[in-house]
C-alpha cells in the first residue's frame, strides 16, 4: 500500500483503458439492468456511467419470460433472482441508438449480443459492424427456456468463436459475458479456448443459474418462469465472480481485459474486483434496485477508499490481491 495520502479525491481518477478507448470512469452497468428502452438508455448516458451498455439483444424484439420474473426483499437484501428471459427489442433498435447515444453523452456505446443460435448470433455482430464501440458476445444467459448456457459446452464455443472470427467484415472489438465456472480445469480449459483469438475482453460473470427462492409464508416460488427456477445475483456471488475475475486473469493473454460483475454494490466491491485483476467494473442488481444514482455513490466510496489507502490511479493496486 502506498504510504503517500492524496489530500483531495479531485487528485485521484478512476479512468480506465478498454478497447483501445480511455474511460474516465470503470464502472458501468451490466447487460440487463436498466438497459433495455430508450429511456434507460438515455439515463445511462446521463448518469456516471463510464459506458453504455445495452440490453442483451436478439435477432427480432422478444417479450420475455411471464411475470412476475425479479425478485428482491429486504428479507433478502443481498441475494436477487430474475428470470427475464432476453425480453429486449432487437438488434436493429440497438444498433440504432449507437449513433445517438455516442454522439449525446460522449462515452463509449457497447452492444450486448445474444442471439438464439449460431446463426444469429453471426447475422447480429455482422449487422452491427461500426455500430457501436465494442460487441459483448453473451455466451452465458441461464434464463431463456430450452436454450443451454453455451459458455458451458466448450467444443460448442471453440465452433462458435471459430466461425465470428472468420467473419470478413469484423472490424468492431469483440468481448465475451461468461458463465460462472468453479472448477480450475475449467478456467484451463476456457482460457486455452479464449487466448486462441483476438478477444477484447470478458466480463466474469453472469448470474448463477437456476437457483431456486422459495417465499415460506405462501409456501411458493417467488417467480414464475421455470417453475421458480432463475439467475441469482446480488452480494451473495462476490465471491464466485471474485474467483472467476482472478482466475481469468492469472491465464488470459494480458491483451484480454477482465471485468469484473457480481456482487457489487459499494465501493469496497469494486475495490475488490480491481484488486483481483478487474480492468473494470459492472453493476447490475443494485443498479436495478437503486437506480442510476449509486455510479455517483459507488465512485465517491471508492475514491474515498483510494484516498485513505495512498493510492492515486486504478493502477496502483489493479491485480496486485496477495497471498496469505
Amino acid at each position: 500500500m502506498s504510504q503517500t495520502k492524496p489530500n483531495d479525491e479531485q487528485s485521484i481518477s478512476l479512468v480506465t483503458e478498454l478497447i483501445g478507448l480511455p474511460i474516465e470512469n470503470a464502472i458501468w452497468n451490466a447487460a440487463g439492468a436498466l438497459c433495455t428502452t430508450e429511456k434507460e438508455l438515455h439515463n445511462l448516458g446521463q448518469s456516471q456511467s463510464g459506458v453504455i451498455l445495452s440490453k442483451s439483444c436478439t435477432l427480432d424484439p422478444r417479450e420475455g419470460n411471464p411475470l412476475p420474473r425479479y425478485w428482491c426483499s429486504e428479507r433478502a437484501p443481498f441475494m436477487t433472482i430474475n428470470s427475464t428471459g432476453l425480453a429486449n427489442q432487437g438488434y436493429k433498435f440497438y444498433g440504432k441508438m449507437g449513433y445517438q447515444l455516442s454522439a449525446e453523452y460522449d462515452k463509449p456505446y457497447i452492444i450486448s449480443v445474444s442471439g438464439l443460435s449460431i446463426e444469429d448470433n453471426l447475422n447480429i455482430i455482422k449487422e452491427l459492424q461500426g455500430k457501436c464501440h465494442a460487441i459483448e458476445l453473451n455466451l452465458s444467459c441461464p434464463n431463456v427456456i430450452g436454450k443451454p448456457q453455451i459458455g458451458y459446452d466448450f467444443d460448442a464455443t471453440q465452433d462458435l468463436l471459430n466461425q465470428v472470427f472468420s467473419i470478413p467484415e469484423l472490424n468492431t472489438p469483440l468481448g465475451l459475458k461468461m458463465p460462472p465456472y468453479f472448477d480450475l480445469t475449467h478456467f484451463d480449459q476456457m482460457a486455452d479456448i479464449i487466448n486462441q483469438f483476438p478477444i477484447s475482453f470478458i466480463t466474469c460473470i453472469n448470474s448463477l443459474g437456476n437457483g431456486l427462492i422459495i417465499d415460506p409464508i405462501e409456501e411458493k416460488a417467488v417467480i414464475k418462469p421455470k417453475n421458480g427456477l432463475g439467475g441469482i445475483g446480488g452480494s451473495i456471488v462476490k465471491p464466485i465472480a471474485l474467483s472467476n475475475v482472478y482466475n481469468f486473469r492469472k491465464r488470459l493473454n494480458s491483451k484480454i481485459d477482465v471485468i469484473g460483475c457480481g456482487g457489487v454494490r459499494t465501493g469496497w466491491d469494486v475495490f475488490e474486483h480491481i484488486l483481483a485483476g478487474a480492468t473494470a467494473v459492472q453493476v447490475g442488481s443494485q443498479l436495478v434496485e437503486e437506480g442510476t444514482s449509486c455510479f455517483e455513490r459507488i465512485q465517491k466510496e471508492l475514491k474515498e477508499i483510494m484516498r485513505i489507502k495512498g493510492y492515486l490511479k486504478l493502477e496502483d493496486f489493479r491485480g496486485k490481491l496477495q497471498s496469505m
